[in-house]
């Protein structure tokens, strides 16, 4: 078999593997879910996505991130396990990310399901972000980019 036989060959066994195992059914016990992913039944009504990307750390995002995560913690919001002092029914979830996509201008900060994103956020922003934003739903329009959702 030459070369472009083998290739072609080789992507309809995979294409083939792949059409196969969309068919297989999945029964999943929901318990055993729940328990693999606590997240399914904890309270969540926000998402912050916080840039560590190299942009953003050159300008003290990991701060940010930390800021976040100390104050989240300190009011029992940040959802996680408690072994590591958060809280199984907090409401909000805290990620660190490579990107979101606004760095030249960042520490960068996007929270959902608001869709906003926020630039040039500093740890000493982050008290109000939570203040304002997370518990009061009021964007902090003096850091605010953008806002991408309907609402």
């Amino acid at each position: 078999m030459n070369e472009p036989q083998l290739r072609q060959s080789m992507g309809q066994r995979v294409r083939g593997s792949i059409r196969r195992m969309s068919e297989v059914p999945r029964k999943f016990d929901r318990q055993q879910l729940l328990d693999l992913a606590p997240v399914a039944t904890a309270p969540i009504r926000y998402h912050v996505f916080v840039c560590t990307g190299k942009s953003c750390s050159a300008v003290d995002s990991v701060l940010v991130r930390d800021a976040f995560e100390q104050q989240l913690k300190e009011r029992g919001m940040l959802f996680g396990r408690e072994v590591k002092g958060k809280n199984p029914q907090g409401t909000v979830v805290l990620t660190e990310c490579a990107s979101v996509g606004f760095c030249a201008i960042g520490a960068a900060v996007m929270i959902y399901p608001d869709g906003v994103w926020y630039a040039q956020v500093s740890a000493n922003d982050v008290s109000e972000i939570i203040e304002e934003h997370i518990l009061n739903g009021r964007v902090v329009e003096r850091l605010a980019l953008l806002q991408i959702s309907g609402s």
